[in-house]
């Protein structure tokens, strides 16, 4: 038996004319943290929800936990805890009931746990939904997700509506439940968070899988942001723009003051290169520092993939 908590393969949901998921492969190991990467509508929350048979595919296979997600669905959902994006709960119901009334869906006494997980969250077990801010509906999902001890979470941009704070609590309590073996799936199209929590990430555009690797691998591209002051006048800037036209991308030029001009942008070509024109120019400061996440994904998206030289 392999060791994968979640498998897809070709997963697919038709809408019609309006865009689902095509062809969605992905394998997410056990005790891994695996990040799902798009804006919104990209098709994030229609691959979950497949997984989580809120919504029947139009073809291919998903499994999780090495079980059919349509066959076994009941099994399934005891081991998992969900997060959707938006956090709906009924009407009138007070926060300690509806954190019961998870708890009973799974058949499990979660007081102890659900009470440690209010003080830490600072939540009002009392309180009515309809009296609470989105941040506490969102902290009332956590519990819901959290407190049953899943092996496996699913969350679906979970610290939307969190202040920094709670998104700080909340990134602890997942790394607690990392180092006690779970395996956590996380939607998000806020790319730090990727950056600093994931071990594992997969790129979807349009309902498509475009990449999916390690985080660090993902990072990885022979392109440097160049931060440059130099002394001089636009004119030796636009010249360095016209010498290394085919590795520049993202040219951002600004005077300062009567002589200083201030260049930033990404170099995809050879740094030898590079230092040997700009060493012909009076050097005031230079920055030379690796892409970050965001940016890398924004040109994934722009051109649909990458290569070892630019992205």
């Amino acid at each position: 038996m392999n060791n994968n908590c979640i498998e897809t393969k070709n997963l697919t949901k038709s809408y019609g004319k309006a865009r689902g998921i095509r062809e969605v492969s992905l394998v997410v190991e056990e005790g891994e943290i695996f990040g799902f990467i798009g804006p919104n509508g990209a098709g994030k929350s229609t691959t979950i929800r497949s997984l989580l048979g809120m919504i029947t595919p139009s073809a291919g296979e998903a499994k999780i936990f090495n079980l059919d997600v349509r066959k076994n669905r009941k099994e399934i959902l005891q081991g998992i805890g969900y997060m959707p994006s938006e956090a709906m709960f009924y009407t009138g119901m007070r926060v300690g009931d509806i954190i019961q009334y998870s708890a009973d869906l799974h058949k499990k006494d979660c007081s102890k746990e659900a009470d440690i997980l209010c003080d830490r969250l600072k939540l009002d077990k009392k309180k009515k939904v309809e009296e609470l801010s989105l941040g506490n509906r969102k902290k009332v999902s956590i519990i819901c997700a959290m407190q049953h001890d899943p092996k496996l979470y699913i969350l679906d941009e979970p610290t939307s509506g969190l202040d920094p704070l709670m998104q700080r609590e909340f990134f602890n309590l997942l790394e607690e439940k990392h180092k006690q073996g779970a395996t956590l799936f996380m939607s998000s199209h806020v790319l730090s968070e990727i950056q600093h929590h994931c071990t594992k990430a997969a790129i979807i555009r349009e309902g498509r899988i475009i990449v999916s690797d390690t985080v660090e691998a993902l990072s990885k591209t022979n392109t440097r942001r160049v931060a440059l002051t130099i002394m001089g006048n636009e004119k030796i800037a636009k010249q360095l723009e016209e010498r290394l036209t085919k590795q520049i991308k993202d040219l951002n030029i600004k005077a300062s003051g009567a002589e200083l001009i201030n260049m930033e942008f990404l170099y995809t070509g050879d740094m030898n290169a590079l230092v040997q024109y700009i060493g012909q120019t009076n050097i005031v400061d230079i920055r030379i520092t690796e892409p970050d996440l965001e940016e890398i994904f924004m040109h994934y998206y722009t051109n649909g993939g990458m290569n070892n030289d630019c992205i």
